[in-house]
Parts: C-alpha cells; sequence; structure tokens
C-alpha cells in the first residue's frame, strides 16, 4: 500500500525541519511537493537535492503542479494571513489541511491532551509552539484539580530558531495560545508571552508555567505532570523537567487579582520545562521547531495511517 502523498507550503525553519521528519521518520506519509516564495531558500534547495518536487511561486504554484492531483495532505508553515488564503484554496480542492500557523481556524489539537479527536476535521490547529509545549503542563493541573483559576505561559526561545515567518506571527501567537490555555488547558483565564533571547551560544527552548489551581493536593498535581511529560516524550523525546515541581499556597489573606476574574486564592503551581529537539534541521537548540512539527506529524501521521487502512479493506 503506497503512503499518502503531503505537501509543505513555507520553506522556512519550520517547514525544512518538516520534511526532514517526514522524509526521515513517517511511518505512513511521504513528501510529494515543498512549497515556497523564495527561490532561494534554504529549504527549497534542499528539497530539490533530496529529489523533492519544488515551487518558489506559493499556493498558485503548487497548484499548477502535475503532483498537486495526488496529494492528500497539505501542511501550512507560512503566517495566520496567509494561511486564510491558502485554507480556502486547498479545502476547495478537497486537501486535507494541517495548519502550523496561529490563524486558529480548525480545531486546536496537541496530540497529548486530545489526540486523534479532530484527525477527521479538514483543517486542523497545532496552536503554537509555545502552547505545544506548555498547554499540557496546564491540562495536568486541571485533571488534578476542581478549577484552574489561571494559567500563564511564558515560552524563551533562541532568537536564531525564530525565521521570519515566526517573527511576523508574533501577535498572533500570544493570542492563539492565550485561548488555546483556556479552551485545550482548561484556565479559566490564560495568558501567554513569548521571548526571543538573542543569547550567543542559542539557549534551548525553556518554557515556565504558572497556574492557580483549587480543589487539588500537591501530591496529585506532580503525579498528574510527571505523567504528562511522559505523554509528550513519545514524539518529543528532548521534552523535560528543568526542575522539581513548586508549589506556593496563595491565602484567602493575600488573594491575588486576576483580570476579569477578580481576587483569588488557591494553589500556584510552577512548572520549568526544556525542549531539546532532534536537530533534523535546525541544532537541538531548537526545541520549538521540533515540538510544534512532532506534532504535526504524529497527527497528520496517524491520519494518514487511517486513510491507507480504509484504501486497502
Amino acid at each position: 500500500m503506497p503512503k499518502v502523498k503531503c505537501a509543505i507550503i513555507g520553506s522556512g525553519n519550520i517547514g525544512t525541519d518538516l520534511m526532514i521528519k517526514v522524509m526521515r521518520t513517517s511511518e505512513n506519509l511521504e513528501m510529494g511537493a515543498m512549497v515556497g516564495i523564495d527561490p532561494a531558500s534554504d529549504g527549497l534547495a534542499r528539497a530539490a537535492r533530496l529529489k523533492v518536487p519544488t515551487t518558489h511561486e506559493g499556493i498558485e504554484g503548487l497548484r499548477r503542479m502535475p503532483e498537486y492531483r495526488d496529494i492528500q495532505v497539505v501542511f501550512d508553515a507560512t503566517s495566520a494571513k496567509a494561511h486564510l488564503v491558502n485554507d480556502a484554496l486547498l479545502r476547495a480542492d478537497g486537501k486535507k489541511v494541517i495548519d502550523l500557523t496561529p490563524a486558529a481556524i480548525g480545531p486546536f489539537t496537541i496530540p497529548a491532551i486530545n489526540g486523534d479527536a479532530n484527525i477527521d476535521q479538514p483543517n486542523v490547529n497545532m496552536v503554537t509552539c509555545g502552547g505545544q509545549a506548555t498547554i499540557p503542563m496546564v491540562y495536568a493541573v486541571k485533571r488534578a484539580s476542581k478549577r484552574v483559576v489561571y494559567g500563564e505561559i511564558v515560552a524563551s526561545i533562541s532568537s536564531k530558531s525564530a525565521g521570519p515567518g515566526t517573527r511576523a506571527n508574533i501577535d498572533e501567537f500570544t493570542e492563539t495560545t492565550s485561548k488555546a490555555i483556556e479552551v485545550l488547558g482548561g484556565a479559566e483565564r490564560g495568558k501567554a508571552i513569548i521571548i526571543l533571547n538573542p543569547a550567543e551560544p542559542p539557549l534551548i527552548m525553556r518554557d515556565t508555567v504558572f497556574t492557580l489551581s483549587q480543589g487539588g493536593d500537591r501530591e496529585a498535581i506532580e503525579a498528574s505532570i510527571l505523567e504528562m511529560v511522559a505523554s509528550v516524550q513519545k514524539y518529543v523525546p528532548g521534552y523535560r523537567l528543568k526542575q522539581k515541581v513548586q508549589f506556593e499556597v496563595i491565602g484567602d489573606n493575600a488573594p491575588v487579582r486576576i483580570p476579569g476574574i477578580g481576587l483569588s486564592s488557591g494553589l500556584k503551581t510552577t512548572i520549568m520545562l526544556e525542549v531539546e529537539g532532534a536537530a533534523h534541521y535546525l541544532p537541538a537548540y531548537a526545541g520549538n521547531l521540533d515540538i510544534m512539527t512532532s506534532a504535526a506529524l504524529v497527527t497528520a501521521d496517524h491520519w494518514a495511517a487511517k486513510v491507507r487502512s480504509q484504501e486497502a479493506a
């Protein structure tokens, strides 16, 4: 049974890393096309060397390629604004869309939280790199508590791992991640911050997660967090706790003010993470690329396995 052909739109850091992952690790997908808008991009040059059909004429160039008719799933690694146009054209052509931008047209998907729940949707949104790394921790606190009043994440990534697409999406990153902290993580109020760190040598992706919860004990929360770390490690081996989970009681005598909610007390949980990349394209410090492309690949690969099974029946 032949593998399902895919295309990647966006020949920058994320798209190139994803292409290499598809070619090296996917059980059910094979590259059908690599799409960019800069004919001199390293991603397109690398794809050509790997004998992957390419175009530097964007979505319209892809639709003109003879290979397009055999492509069943398309990964979009461009920008939130560009995805609005790309998605409409791709879905009109009957293509499955995996969205690696913060456009959030389709349902939020984080493999460790909602697994294959959305794989049959025509458009699946992978939230953001920071969201993929941190929201599983908010969810882990929520499932061990009665209530998560607030969830805040700070994602720090190497400036070298943030290409033009990532930089163009900073506002959308914070908005989409904040929303997903609430929708997927279960927090009543979410906030997201991203830091592009220019340090040399480049630092590995670091993430800090803060939650304020009620109705849960420390042992149960910590056990839930450790279980979630193991779940994410199944597809991102370099995902790990940087320090032991920290707790602080916020008493009724000194509550904190949560925007939109008011004065609140409870158990503050601080989770510090490190995400080391698999170094398929950029070096290992670019864990932000690795967790995003790994999550997108496992989601698409599961869908492709289902398609192949149906075709074989």
